[in-house]
């Protein structure tokens, strides 16, 4: 019920079709994190108009006005509860807290601004009528102007509104002209609870109500992949078919090239978990772009690429894998890496939006497409193509400590705000994109966008473009260049070091939770719990005392 809710409440706000520039979206935006942050925009916006949406629909019916129970109508002025002896009187209106505590304008038809949670819960309530008697649990926090002399009445209208106090604190104020703050949790109707909400903001006694979280219909925890399965439902597109969208494409005036983009992109569209990657058989034209682009990379790749990437480069050719006359098929690339990382991959039609690329990065999932780039553009192409893919990100997800680093990225995407996957988009963007590392006190390209682009190579190991350390604080706010030679580049001092700064990072982000993945079980689990805790220090107790004695092994057997 919770995992239907929490979806539910994600697609409340979700965009429902993929971006084009027909939707507004500029056909020159394809980068990761230009993607963010137009998502960004375009969810706000969403949100923005169902929140509008609702609020008029509340300020049209009173939002109270067709709410009966026990044949009392709540939220009128007829045989409301009021807060002095718990009866029903006429002259009361709305539950309030005292008749001295209503302003002048309380009579009046005022706008109700109703908050996100509150009209996810109206929402929620408004599905039939047993849905308004569900049962919630919800906390309120009340900023009292009076002290304490308001906290009795408060308990007292829950109570004419037939709810239960589960807690309650409270504390100075440390706001001017307010004396108290008072945390209240309460468990009631959904009904009765937005009634009650009602009641207590028209009251001057107090100087904010605010709905802090409710159980099962809170937003503010985003609905995220559990397991590797879900995944199923993090594949909408940032672009469609870009061929066909912008004149500015290699392949616009390719009505053929256009249909090959298409029908392989409707295999990655039917792909499921667990299904087996789907072969792709390569025209003539197709696997001579890859030789092209794949001899090039292989006479710079001795100078100017790390030893990780050049490692894995040698393992994936003596595997068969990586050969000048063809295309590697994503089934044999993803075999490869589960042998060496536990990395796989997964088809995809496009580009995909930030949040449900970096989610399948926490499940040591790549998202790959399998389109060309068009013939005439050998080295360059306007979004990911598999060529991209494979010949810049493969070699480093099949290096342990890089995959490591990849996946602690995806992980902390999970549940983040949008301004959090912003920021994150924007150190992928530096990093596994386009990130440089020092190598015996030379620079070497580690970035999947450098490896796979010769241009942008040769420019970032040049003296033209600025180099800064990598700080992922300054990093994650750094404006970037998807139109040209990007004019900034960040070096780390190894993968080791760019991890241990990230997780600094990372544990100052709002998030108020932490997450693992279980491999065994291809779940991510969220830590909240001390059951939970316990288990995983029982598991690591058991490794560390593993690992403990196969360092006295080793010692004892030097010695022999």
């Amino acid at each position: 019920m919770a995992v239907a809710a929490a979806q539910k409440n994600r697609e409340m706000f979700a965009i429902k079709k993929s971006y084009s520039i027909e939707n507004g979206y500029p056909s020159r935006r394809r980068s990761l994190v230009d993607d963010a942050r137009f998502e960004t925009l375009v969810v706000k916006q969403t949100k923005q108009s169902v929140l509008e949406e609702a609020r008029a629909r509340a300020n049209d019916s009173g939002l109270d006005s067709d709410f009966i129970q026990d044949d009392v109508l709540l939220g009128t002025n007829d045989k409301s509860p009021t807060v002095e002896d718990g009866t029903q009187q006429d002259e009361t209106k709305n539950g309030h807290l005292a008749d001295a505590d209503i302003g002048d304008d309380a009579n009046k038809d005022d706008d109700y601004t109703l908050t996100e949670e509150e009209v996810i819960l109206q929402n929620a309530a408004s599905e039939s009528p047993e849905a308004e008697q569900v049962i919630q649990q919800a906390a309120l926090l009340l900023r009292m102007r009076d002290g304490m002399g308001s906290l009795a009445r408060i308990l007292k209208t829950i109570d004419n509104y037939k709810g239960t106090v589960v807690h309650l604190e409270t504390r100075p104020s440390q706001v001017t002209g307010i004396q108290f703050d008072a945390l209240v949790k309460v468990s009631m109707t959904r009904v009765n609870l937005l009634q009650l909400i009602r009641s207590l903001r028209q009251s001057t006694a107090f100087a904010g109500v605010n709905l802090v979280s409710e159980n099962n219909v809170s937003s503010k925890t985003p609905w995220f992949p559990r397991h590797a399965s879900d995944l199923d439902n993090c594949n909408h597109l940032m672009t469609k078919y870009e061929p066909e969208l912008d004149m500015n494409h290699p392949g616009f005036a390719d009505k053929e090239y256009r249909e090959r983009r298409k029908q392989i992109a409707e295999v990655a569209f039917a792909y499921k978990y667990n299904d087996p990657i789907p072969f792709i058989t390569y025209t003539e034209a197709e696997n001579g772009t890859w030789m092209r682009v794949f001899n090039t990379v292989l006479d710079l790749m001795p100078k100017h690429a790390c030893a990780e990437y050049k490692a894995a480069f040698g393992k994936l050719q003596a595997a068969d894998i990586f050969v000048p006359h063809r295309i590697p098929q994503l089934d044999h690339v993803s075999n490869f890496l589960r042998t060496h990382t536990g990395f796989t991959l997964r088809p995809a039609a496009g580009l995909l939006t930030a949040r449900d690329f970096l989610a399948s990065l926490a499940f040591r999932v790549f998202q790959s497409t399998q389109y060309v780039r068009h013939a005439n553009s050998p080295f360059h192409t306007p979004e990911p193509d598999c060529i991209h893919e494979l010949l810049g990100h493969i070699p480093l997800l099949a290096d342990p400590s890089f995959a490591q680093f990849s996946q602690e990225i995806g992980l902390a995407s999970l549940g983040a705000s949008d301004a959090e996957i912003e920021k994150l988009s924007t150190v992928y963007w530096f990093t596994v994109e386009f990130g440089l590392c020092k190598e015996n006190q030379q620079l070497k390209a580690y970035g999947a966008a450098l490896l796979s682009s010769i241009g942008e190579l040769l420019h970032a190991l040049s003296d033209k473009p600025e180099l800064r350390p990598f700080e992922p604080a300054s990093t994650s706010i750094q404006p970037y260049q998807d139109q040209e030679y990007q004019p900034i580049y960040y070096v780390a001092e190894s993968f080791e070091d760019a991890k241990e700064k990230f997780r600094r990072w990372v544990s100052g982000m709002s998030r108020p939770f932490e997450v693992r993945f279980n491999p065994h079980t291809e779940r991510v689990e969220v830590l909240d719990s001390v059951d939970k805790l316990e288990t995983l220090i029982w598991q690591l107790n058991t490794e560390m005392l593993h690992l403990t004695n196969a360092v006295k092994k080793l010692k004892s057997s030097q010695f022999e």
